[in-house]
């Protein structure tokens, strides 16, 4: 569970970035790859072909199906690897910068080259592959039928009593007042 200040202010790295490996410690040092994921809420990354590990599929004896052991990539945490400078390929640190007909770029700070958003981005996602083509509805003319049927609410008709009996005891005390 990260904590808040774990959390970067704004994240620099997206989905089919470059991106390479720069904690010296971790195994993959100096690998570089594309980014498959962003896991905002978990402040980690997947990165394609890096920090593979065993992912182990069951088996299933009724079918004549063996398990077996898959090698997959595993995500890693986002201080861990840094944008790819598109000029030098060497890892490089990110700022922003507007240009002049006022679009919002990202600039590396190594070489100053600007950094384009990848085209990965601009491909929606397939949504759900589950099409319905049967209706609920037989009939056209129930689709457009008005069935909802408003009710009075009960607080509705308890505020409207008091404010009869205020208006009351209004009218009562102003009586009053008159004598």
């Amino acid at each position: 569970n990260p904590s808040l200040r774990d959390n970067p202010r704004r994240w620099n790295i997206v989905r089919g970035d470059t991106v390479q490996v720069i904690q010296r410690n971790h195994p993959e040092y100096g690998k570089q790859g594309t980014v498959q994921a962003v896991l905002r809420d978990k402040n980690r990354v997947i990165v394609e072909n890096v920090n593979l590990g065993p992912r182990r599929i069951k088996g299933n004896p009724e079918r004549g199906v063996k398990g077996r052991t898959v090698m997959t990539e595993r995500s890693m945490h986002y201080s861990n690897i840094n944008l790819v400078d598109p000029v030098t390929g060497f890892p490089t640190r990110v700022t922003y910068s507007f240009l002049e007909d006022g679009t919002k770029v990202r600039i590396s700070k190594r070489s100053g080259a600007i950094i384009p958003k990848p085209e990965v981005l601009k491909m929606k996602r397939p949504k759900s592959s589950i099409n319905s083509e049967d209706s609920d509805t037989l009939n056209d003319a129930d689709v457009w039928a008005e069935t909802f049927e408003e009710k009075p609410s009960k607080w509705a008709a308890l505020r409207e009593e008091l404010l009869k009996m205020e208006q009351e005891m209004m009218g009562n005390t102003e009586q009053e007042n008159n004598v």
